[in-house]
């Protein structure tokens, strides 16, 4: 029984791994969208909202006191969730428009899931 649970715990962090390699696939694709139409068009707005959405989701789980990783990565990762946050935000604002920036971390992040 034991080996059977520890089993299916090992598959689901799999499963929640390659979700959220979809996740920052999807997440690149729109932003790649947004920054070949620039940052007022309705793809930066897709763009936005969703590398939002998805930053704001995987803050929630960083900052669970059960969340696992080392604490120099997870302190590096907070900060670079809490700046996608706030440049997604000037970017909404009009205050910038480094939607690359944002693309570029993102890829990066991804890199780490390969």
């Amino acid at each position: 029984m034991l080996q059977r649970y520890s089993e299916i715990q090992q598959e689901s962090s799999v499963d929640a791994r390659d979700r959220e390699r979809v996740f920052f696939e999807q997440c690149i694709d729109l932003l790649e969208q947004a920054e070949a139409k620039g940052p007022r068009s309705i793809e930066a707005v897709k763009a936005i909202h969703f590398t939002n959405k998805l930053w704001s989701a995987l803050l929630q789980d960083l900052i669970n006191p059960d969340n696992a990783l080392d604490d120099e990565l997870l302190a590096g990762l907070i900060s670079i969730g809490i700046w996608i946050l706030q440049e997604c935000e000037n970017i909404r604002q009009e205050e910038s428009d480094n939607i690359k920036g944002l693309l570029d971390i993102v890829r990066t992040i991804r890199e780490a899931y390969k």
